[in-house]
């Protein structure tokens, strides 16, 4: 079930691919930089629409139509 809501989703895919870039052309362009790993999560997170942290603490930025809280 997905809880990452449509801008949260763009956000997450946006700043993931800047931080996976920057670390192949960038200022963090060292191959084993940590900041390549760091933003696949984003990038991953935004692309699947599920966040593992945003389950563990009961949020979502989802929002459902047709249901009442």
């Amino acid at each position: 079930m997905t809880n990452v809501g449509g801008a949260d989703r763009a956000i997450r895919v946006i700043v993931g691919a800047v931080v996976v870039g920057a670390t192949v052309v960038g200022p963090w362009s060292d191959v084993l930089s940590p900041w390549g790993y760091i933003g696949v999560v984003p990038l991953l997170t935004g692309l699947i629409g599920v966040c593992p942290a945003y389950s563990l603490i009961g949020l979502s930025t989802k929002k459902h139509v047709g249901k009442t809280p």
